[in-house]
Order: C-alpha cells, then structure tokens, then sequence
C-alpha cells in the first residue's frame, strides 16, 4: 500500500533547509515531490558539510524521493514551465524573501489564477507582511528573534545555540502543518486553496511556552539556566563518577518520591513542603544537591539501571556513535540502510511519525541535478525535440 499523501503533487522552490525539509516529509510519506533547481549549481545545499563523491551528504537525505527538475527561472521559458507545474500542483513550497516570487511573476494572483485550488506555503525570516518582512532572515536569526536564544546555554556564559538549525526546522514544521490543513479544506469540498504565510520567528516563538505570560503578569523574564528545565524541580544534568551525565526528569510529585527513595533521601520525600512542584521550585537547589552528591560516587550504569528499576525517567546523552548502535533505535527502524552512487552503503535517519496502515518510505536518495527533468517535461506533454530546444537554449538542464 502508498504512503497516504500518493496522488498529491508537489512543486518545491527552495533551498537550503526549510522548503526543503518540509516538502521532504511531504514525498517520504508518497507525495510526488518535483523539486525546482537552478541549472549549473542547484541547491547549495549539495555543497554543505561532508560531501560524498562530490556532493552533500545532507543532500542525499533531504532530499530522498524527490525528483529534481533544472529550470531556469530567470528565463522567459523557464518562468512558463514553473507556472504550468503549479498549476497542476496540489502544493507550492518557496523560501524566497518575501515579494521573490512576485519578481519572477509567480506571485499568489497569478498562481491562484491558474489554480484556485493551490496550497501556497511561503516560509520566510519575517512573515510576508509586517515592517520586518523585507529584511534577511535565517533560522539563526529567528532562533535570537523567537526568544529561544536567550534562554539556551549557562547563565555565566552568553547565549548558546542548539547545534542544529533548529529554527529552519521548526518552520518546516509548521509549513506542513499548514498546508495538510489547507488540503484537507479543499479535498473535502470546503473551499479552495490559500495561502500558508510561515516565519522563521514565530515557529520558533511558538515553542516558548509561557514565557510571555509569566513576564507580562508577574515582571519574570525567563534566561539561560544551563542543563535545568526552568520552573520544573527536579529535572536536570547530573555528574556520574564516570565522567559522563545522567539526565534525570522528576517532574511530577510521584516520580519526586520514588526519585529520592532511590537516592537515600526518603527524609526529603516525606518533607510536605516539597510535595508539589511549586514548593519543590523553591528548593530546587538543594534538591539537586542531594541528587548529585548520589550521581558522583556511581558509574553512568549503574545509576541507569537503578532509576530504571524505579520508575524514574533518566537517560545518558547520547553521541551519534551511541545512536546508530541502539537498539531501540534499530527497533524501531530509525536507522535505514542506503546506498549512495558507487553501491556505497550508509546509514540514514529513518522516517517519523509512525503510521500503522499507510507508512512513509524511502524509495531513493537525493537525486542528481536535473535527473528527472526529462520524465517531468513529458508529464506536462512537451515531446522530446521541444525538450532539447529548451536545454539547448538553457531553459533547461
């Protein structure tokens, strides 16, 4: 059986990250993703980080299942096809800056026109409107922007980011989000198509909790408070004797009690003030005092397995050696097996979520530039002679 987006079509006019990333969830679960390069250079992303036989590794991954197309948009022909494949779309993902599309005349009128039941998701910095919308925005930027940055590393330190590009990520989320919403209005008859206006900042500001409530009702301002969970006590990194950390999560008032029998301090489990959370707030730090002086004289291991027996949510922090060798993970198939050109074999992230009767796939990995220009071309019912003027001409690649 396909993966439960089969028969919806996709045009991707993106790079780098978040266009990317979203349309890659939308062909790993059966989507048919056309991804629109630039002849010659493609996405830059080919280029990024560890290249294998000359191309990106990361590559390879995001773009699984894709088909890459090679238009020329700035050419006059290459404008036209693009519109045509929206046109018959059911989704059209872009990360230009706002009014980009608009330039190459394929702004939201003219695609609507041609198709009033086109999903448009636009992911931007900013948002396509406000006085900010025409500046330069990545995800590094929207993570400073979201709050996310002020509150991630120690507090002795300036802020920290997250070593991934977390703020891209976020947004591809919500871009999907977005657009499954759209179709699902128009594929049960509701209405027609819309626009998905996503920014790097708000998905990022999405995920801040009650940050702004608690800054406008009581004056806190939430700040970097290193491996603790703010406002949560006790959840925290703690040291083993073994050099390495445990992080423990005793959120809930349960949890806390068997979390300090297993440490030696039922004295602490039966203290009434530290029987909810607020009050365990208040003490946080001699609460994580007690656990650390048990954490230091124990080996990574042997503090697992006892918090395991337990009940109490711990686990190491886990290196990509510690991943791949899971056996969870394994399990859980979130280690795939590819191969790369030359039948060279490596390991891939698997695909999430889970569906239990129509499951994602990997069919192949990021295709080379222009490889399925020709198969898309025909789709659109240009014959082979039409094909070779448009390359000869470089329209096309």
């Amino acid at each position: 059986m396909g993966g439960p987006l089969n028969g919806i079509r996709v045009v991707e006019f993106g790079t780098l990250i978040a266009a990317p990333f979203a349309a890659r969830l939308f062909a790993e679960f059966g989507a048919e993703v056309i991804k629109i390069e630039q002849p010659g250079s493609g996405d830059p992303l080919r280029k990024w980080r560890k290249l294998h036989q000359g191309t990106s590794l990361w590559w390879y991954l995001q773009s699984r299942n894709k088909k890459s197309v090679a238009i020329d948009l700035k050419s006059a022909e290459g404008r036209m096809l693009a519109l045509d494949l929206a046109a018959c779309a059911d989704v059209v993902i872009e990360n230009f800056k706002p009014g980009g599309l608009e330039k190459l005349g394929l702004g939201w009128d003219v695609l609507s026109a041609r198709n009033p039941n086109l999903t448009l998701v636009r992911i931007s910095g900013f948002g396509q409107t406000g006085p900010y919308r025409d500046r330069s925005g990545f995800g590094a930027i929207g993570e400073a922007m979201g709050g996310l940055r002020f509150t991630t590393g120690d507090p002795d330190n300036p802020p920290a980011r997250v070593g991934i590009s977390i703020g891209d990520s976020l947004a591809s989320l919500h871009g999907v989000i977005g657009a499954l919403m759209s179709l699902l209005r128009v594929k049960s008859g509701q209405g027609r198509g819309q626009v998905v206006d996503v920014s790097l900042y708000e998905s990022v500001f999405n995920l801040m909790e009650s940050l702004v409530p608690e800054y406008d009702l009581m004056g806190h301002v939430r700040t970097r408070t290193g491996g603790a969970l703010p406002g949560i006590s006790p959840s925290n990194t703690y040291p083993s004797a073994d050099g390495s950390h445990v992080v423990i999560a005793g959120n809930s008032d349960a949890i806390f009690g068997r979390l300090m029998g297993v440490i030696g301090r039922p004295d602490l489990a039966r203290d009434p003030a530290l029987a909810s959370n607020d009050g365990r707030v208040r003490r946080n730090d001699a609460i994580d005092d007690a656990i650390s002086a048990w954490t230091r004289k124990r080996p990574l291991d042997e503090i697992l397995t006892a918090l395991d027996a337990a009940d109490v949510p711990a686990g190491r922090i886990y290196s990509v050696a510690d991943i791949v060798a899971d056996p969870h993970y394994l399990a859980r198939e979130m280690i795939l097996p590819t191969e790369l050109p030359g039948n060279v074999a490596v390991k891939m992230p698997g695909i999430t979520p889970k569906l239990s009767e129509t499951p994602g796939a990997v069919n192949w990995p990021g295709p080379t530039l222009g490889q399925h220009t020709d198969e898309v071309l025909g789709g659109l019912g240009l014959g082979e002679q039409e094909v070779r003027r448009l390359r000869k001409i470089g329209a096309v690649q």
